[in-house]
């Protein structure tokens, strides 16, 4: 309360300048050209942007209306099917299993990734200095570990014969899981690269978290423990809403990640078995290199964004009014 009443004074409070006399003016050349300078110094990202992302988009976009494959890749034919691909992928079952899959995936993903991550953020908040560095460096470690090299490890881990997780759940009496194939059924499989998924995703939400935490004035816990206050309500009414911005743009961010994750799942095993783990990036990539059928890929690719922008929307929406609230 105190800071809002602070900012407030300060936004009444006329502006003045040295000695107590009102600020120059400044031109309208100057007024322009300042204006101006934000969008000036834009350009260079908004050029690579459109050369990096926007032309490969517009590629994209004309190879989705055509039927290319080898032989017109080979003997440079154009053949413009308009639409045809895709009605094809929408006519088709495979493009909403594996729709409703990623859906599914990406929701159950995001929801461990925040509520561990947040309990974990929490933690750092409460540790003493020397736990605090010894967790932050573990979680470090973890969000360095490159992608592929994680993928690998957890293969090692969950092996059929010569894996860990199947030796101490073997030790622990679990003696039917000794040799368990943690890749060939579907829930199995998805297990395997939630885990994954989850334990790189953790760092990036606990670190920011607890970052965040430390903006949060002592003022607000102190009011509220003296008014009686447990854990759960300190939580719910200072640190939440204190850090919802947070929450929204890291919910975004964890949506966007989970959802276009590629390396783990094909890595693993290649939308296996009998492409029952396939998501929509895993299914864009095999019709599209795996099955030579580059028109077929970028019109998926193109679905995929579609659905992905349709799931973010209420978080964009979000957002966006909350900036409108704050101007």
């Amino acid at each position: 309360m105190s800071v809002q009443i602070e900012d407030a004074v300060q936004d009444s409070a006329p502006r003045i300048g040295k000695g107590g006399a009102p600020p120059p003016r400044r031109g309208r050349g100057t007024g322009r050209a300042g204006r101006s300078a934000p969008y000036l110094l834009l350009i260079p990202a908004l050029a690579a942007t459109a050369v990096f992302l926007g032309w490969p988009m517009v590629r994209n976009l004309i190879i989705s209306f055509q039927n290319l494959n080898m032989k017109q890749l080979i003997q440079h034919l154009t053949e413009w099917r308009g639409f045809d691909n895709y009605a094809e992928i929408l006519g088709g079952e495979q493009f909403w299993r594996a729709t409703l899959r990623t859906v599914v995936f990406t929701a159950v993903n995001v929801t461990l990734i925040m509520v561990l991550g947040v309990l974990i953020g929490l933690l750092l908040a409460r540790l003493g200095k020397k736990m605090r560095l010894t967790l932050s460096v573990a979680l470090v470690l973890t969000w360095a570990m490159p992608v592929i090299a994680a993928t690998t490890v957890f293969q090692w881990l969950f092996d059929a014969r010569y894996g860990v997780v199947n030796w101490v759940l073997d030790k622990l009496g679990w003696h039917s899981m000794a040799q368990y194939d943690w890749v060939g059924s579907q829930l199995s499989t998805f297990f395997v690269i939630t885990v994954l998924i989850v334990w790189q995703s953790l760092p990036f939400v606990a670190l920011n978290l607890y970052a965040a935490t430390t903006t949060i004035p002592k003022e607000l816990y102190e009011a509220a423990r003296m008014d009686g206050a447990g854990n759960w309500k300190v939580f719910t009414s200072v640190t939440f809403p204190f850090l919802k911005p947070f929450f929204l743009a890291t919910t975004f961010l964890e949506v966007i990640w989970v959802f276009k994750a590629f390396p783990q799942i094909f890595a693993i095993n290649e939308g296996g078995p009998d492409r029952l783990t396939e998501t929509l990036p895993i299914y864009a990539f095999t019709e599209g290199v795996g099955n030579l059928h580059f028109g077929m890929g970028a019109a998926i690719s193109l679905l995929t964004i579609v659905v992905l922008l349709a799931m973010t929307a209420y978080y964009l929406r979000l957002t966006l009014k909350q900036e409108e609230d704050e101007l």
